[in-house]
């Protein structure tokens, strides 16, 4: 497989018992960037190398996912509850000697650094979320229109081993045909990153990994948001939130009021492509993630 990344250096961390795939790049105030389903960290290939002209930029392969552990679950998924990932990804992000640092996820990197955000909010200085609105909110209004277009999130849930025998059977055309379902417009997605997604989601073990996220998400994550919801606990750090104009969720939620009741400061835009704006409209992605974060590190330096 050619390397997507050849300036980013690669390690593993462990992340208490768990191994974590990181690359990293850049000087600067670090950003941890998350990828989303079924991708890897590749799918920032395009984005990364910008922002590491003023960053430390670090990615990685989140549990279950890529070439990181896919350690074995329980009966209530808790391994691999949003809060158990997120605890990864700050222990990953001490090991590299950064306590405070921002952090951009897309799909369900943007639910683990939700997740990160409210468990650890002294160490995350600014969050941005890629088209999603928060998992809570989700299920919470859940009709027709979500069950046909996000079908996955109920087929991925689903017991008995079903979708993981179906999706082994043909792991390949379930990432390409899952992707291509998913892009408008924009920047082609590039076949080596692609051929990349289908060699680590050929592993069962990932698939059934991935599977258990999404079953996470329907049960143990549920638990711990409203938790917080009752607490009244929301996002301290800024938030930007950015959303694909032809996705789902850009057609289907107002993103920005959305946030407005999970974090107290929030900011947004939508960008012209569909779900996967890393790759759909990377140059887009990264000008905005670049100009947050330029804000918010001129923030902290002012402020008293």
């Amino acid at each position: 497989m050619p390397d997507l990344l050849p300036s980013f250096s690669r390690r593993t961390v462990d992340a208490d018992g768990v191994r974590i795939h990181v690359r990293t790049a850049g000087d600067g105030p670090p950003v941890l960037l998350l990828h989303g389903y079924p991708q890897t960290h590749a799918i920032w290939h395009k984005v990364a190398p910008l922002l590491a002209r003023d960053h430390t930029v670090v990615l990685t392969d989140l549990r279950g996912y890529g070439d990181s552990d896919k350690p074995p679950s329980d009966a209530d998924h808790t391994p691999y509850g949003k809060r158990a990932m997120a605890g990864d990804q700050l222990l990953v992000m001490r090991e590299l000697g950064f306590e405070r640092f921002a952090v951009a996820g897309h799909d369900r990197g943007g639910r683990v650094g939700h997740r990160l955000a409210l468990d650890h909010p002294r160490a995350v200085s600014a969050l941005a979320v890629l088209d999603i609105v928060p998992t809570r909110h989700v299920f919470a209004h859940a009709d027709a229109a979500l069950g046909l277009g996000y079908y996955h999130w109920f087929f991925l849930a689903a017991g008995n081993g079903i979708p993981e025998r179906l999706i082994e059977g043909d792991p390949e055309f379930w990432i390409r045909a899952r992707m291509g379902a998913r892009h408008h417009g924009g920047t082609a997605f590039d076949p080596a990153a692609q051929d990349e997604y289908v060699r680590c989601f050929s592993d069962p073990a990932a698939i059934h990994a991935s599977c258990e996220d999404y079953r996470a998400a329907a049960g143990i994550d549920l638990v711990h948001d409203d938790a917080d919801a009752a607490a009244g606990r929301r996002v301290t750090a800024p938030l930007l939130a950015l959303w694909g104009e032809h996705s789902f969720v850009g057609r289907s939620y107002d993103v920005p009021a959305v946030w407005r009741e999970y974090a107290a400061d929030v900011r947004g835009q939508a960008l012209p492509c569909d779900h996967y704006l890393p790759e759909e409209a990377p140059e887009a992605t990264a000008e905005h993630l670049a100009a947050f974060l330029r804000e918010v590190w001129s923030s902290s330096r002012t402020s008293p």
